[in-house]
């Protein structure tokens, strides 16, 4: 039987999307980056993120696989929705739920960066560091976290989980 313990309340989680939110309008003042939000589980976050800035953006999204139904990754992204901006001479911001082993991140990162872009940074809500297989760097983190599997707010397990408006760390 699956517990749910909670890990971050919906407070908690729009304070730090906030403080996010103005870090990323300062360094992008007198610009419209286009933001692409990684399917499924930044749609919540992205949506939230993009209410807090003070500066006009473009939004996007591109779809990924790696997990499947488990709770680790396999190790192989699959390109199941690409973007529909042309991105030529933008400033990207790809925006990620969960960074944990880099894999995901680190193929978009060098996708994004085949279609000349100005820029490409990177932001995550959760920084799951410990858990890399290789190494990025993320622009933009919300919190750190050293253990768990976390479903709520748009983050999942096996497709569930994700209406919950605060952030739980799952025992199964």
């Amino acid at each position: 039987m699956s517990q749910l313990i909670l890990y971050l309340a919906r407070d908690e989680i729009q304070k730090i999307v906030a403080d996010m939110a103005k870090r990323i309008s300062d360094d992008y003042k007198g610009k419209s980056p286009v933001f692409i939000g990684i399917l499924k589980g930044s749609f919540i976050f992205l949506a939230d993120l993009i209410r807090y800035l003070t500066i006009p953006a473009k939004i996007d999204f591109i779809r990924t696989s790696s997990y499947g139904n488990n709770s680790v990754s396999s190790g192989e992204v699959i390109l199941t929705k690409d973007i529909e901006i042309d991105i030529k001479n933008r400033d990207v911001i790809i925006v990620e739920d969960v960074a944990d082993t880099g894999v995901t991140l680190s193929y978009l990162i060098d996708y994004m960066g085949s279609k000349n872009p100005n820029s490409i940074k990177t932001c995550a809500l959760l920084d799951k560091r410990g858990y890399r297989k290789i190494e990025i760097k993320l622009d933009y983190y919300g919190h750190y976290v050293s253990e768990g599997f976390l479903v709520g707010y748009g983050l999942d397990y096996a497709e569930n989980y994700r209406y919950l408006s605060d952030i739980y760390d799952l025992k199964l």
